[in-house]
């Protein structure tokens, strides 16, 4: 990582760490204040300018009080502050979206802001006429600080607890600030959170600009092209326009997209610092193969269903249309996986063409699997179905030679014992935790598929996919009190995962 001169870090260590993100929020509402203010819309302008104001009196006078305290919680305590960034600062968020639009209940725009910060995007108003243009901003401007939110926490603050994937290879436990990243640095964790985000904030931001500016170039409108290309780095669907059949772009703006969006599916196209021994290169990364191994093996089932569907009805299809059906499978196939939920263009051609519904199942399963580790992507994460792959493959092997041993090396070898083993209760707790959110949905009024569609999206933070998985879209908006609140809490812990809410409410951790 980049040196920082430690009088500057030794500025930022002084704040609380909840204290130092509101204020960095605060001040981002500055920027959807300008842009009303550019548009004219005063109204919205100052909703956003005075929110921002307020929230860094409040920051300002919390610090003050609280200056000679000193946290004492570490690592652990750190993930806790990432839990209430979570819960509590939607609150905060939601005020100036509730004032500007007006016409919503405070439930509904908390529900909003939850929804982008855990980078899920599930779209409580579908209809993007709905809401203004600044208020467009804010939505995919949050989603995109809570994209990075976690790509800095996942270096910061997962990672030295072994938690949010890097359990599969750690060699300490899920929970104990024991690993190698931890130890290879003698910082206290508030210093190495600092040196991270300074770090890699640029790095986020510069992609970000690099994505804006290829889709100008390629002819999309200025807010669009700002917006999809927050949405692609945290992967969280957010757009202005309601999807990619809005924009400009068209075909090339879709390939700019897909290029970016295999920042997702592995840690090493960004950075190595959390890299494990032996998998320091991209090629021969295992969640970088397996991630193409999925969308190419998606992308060529849907296609040979299409192509069965437009047989059977008799129908030809033209080579052209062929290519569009193949683009439109890979594009939307990688958008799923890594949790990012746009859908291509060319998406609908092939039920135009051969008559058959979406594929919702199909859809559910590419988000379930998810992205890749210390990425913005959710669900189970490539790199334990890689050590479950491997572990089922050994046992394979160990039916056909009872005597053999594995000739797998260190990183592989840990993969296969422990690491498979924790990827298993892992895959465990979240289909256990999906059983739950989905009888709990289903006790609150929402039918055994609404439920199911819902509760997948949630968890796996892909909310597009509740308007493409299933035949009639689910309207969010239309879902009781109870139920938006539940959603609300299934996207949290999609967010930090379920082995980092038990190491929050684990007495033995804390006591460490």
């Amino acid at each position: 990582m980049a040196r920082v001169r430690p009088q500057r870090v030794g500025v930022l260590r002084r704040l609380p760490l909840f204290l130092l993100i509101w204020g960095c929020v605060s001040v981002s509402m500055w920027i959807p204040a300008i842009f009303a203010l550019v548009l004219d819309d005063h109204d919205t302008s100052r909703s956003f300018f005075y929110s921002g104001l307020l929230g860094l009196f409040l920051v300002a006078t919390i610090a003050l009080a609280a200056s000679n305290r000193v946290p004492r919680r570490g690592t652990l305590g750190q993930l806790a502050v990432l839990l209430g960034c979570f819960t509590i600062l939607p609150i905060f968020l939601a005020i100036p979206f509730h004032d500007a639009l007006g016409n919503t209940t405070f439930l509904n725009a908390y529900f909003d802001m939850v929804s982008a910060l855990t980078t899920t995007g599930a779209d409580l108003f579908p209809n993007p006429d709905r809401l203004s243009a600044p208020l467009h901003l804010w939505r995919a401007l949050v989603g995109w600080m809570g994209g990075l939110l976690m790509w800095v926490s996942a270096a910061a603050i997962l990672a030295p607890l072994s938690l949010g994937g890097f359990e599969v290879t750690a060699q300490g436990q899920p929970g104990r600030p024991v690993s190698g990243v931890a130890q290879s640095e003698k910082i206290d964790p508030r210093g190495r959170l600092i040196r991270v985000t300074i770090t890699l904030t640029p790095i986020y931001a510069g992609l970000t600009a690099v994505i804006c500016v290829l889709l100008l170039i390629a002819g999309e409108r200025e807010l669009t092209a700002i917006c999809h290309a927050m949405s692609i780095m945290a992967t969280s669907g957010i757009s202005p326009v309601g999807g990619l059949e809005g924009a400009q772009a068209g075909f090339t703006g879709e390939a700019i997209l897909f290029l970016f969006l295999f920042f997702a599916l592995s840690r090493l196209t960004f950075s190595t610092d959390t890299a494990t021994s032996g998998f320091s290169r991209l090629d021969k990364d295992p969640e970088f193969r397996i991630g193409l191994m999925i969308v190419l093996g998606v992308a060529v089932l849907l296609f040979v269903r299409v192509w069965a569907g437009v047989s059977e009805i008799g129908g030809q299809m033209q080579p052209l249309q062929a290519l569009h059906v193949l683009w439109g499978m890979l594009f939307t196939g990688l958008s799923f996986l890594t949790t990012a939920g746009f859908e291509s263009a060319n998406w609908n051609d092939a039920q135009q063409i051969s008559g058959l519904g979406t594929p919702g199942l199909i859809l559910m399963g590419l988000a379930l699997v998810g992205g890749g580790v210390a990425t913005t992507a959710g669900g189970v994460k490539l790199l334990r179905v890689f050590a479950l792959y491997l572990n089922g493959a050994r046992e394979i092997d160990r039916l056909i030679h009872p005597s053999s041993v594995s000739g797998a090396d260190g990183g592989n070898r840990r993969i296969q014992s422990d690491g498979a083993f924790i990827a298993w209760i892992f895959l465990m707790l979240f289909a256990l935790t999906l059983a739950v959110f989905n009888l709990l949905l289903a006790a609150m009024g929402a039918g055994f598929e609404q439920a199911m569609v819902l509760s997948v999206a949630a968890l796996s933070t892909t909310g597009p996919l509740i308007e493409l998985a299933t035949d009639v879209p689910i309207r969010l908006i239309d879902l009781s009190a109870g139920a938006k609140l539940t959603l609300c809490a299934a996207m949290v812990i999609g967010r930090l995962e379920a082995l980092a809410i038990i190491a929050l409410i684990t007495p033995s951790l804390w006591r460490d």
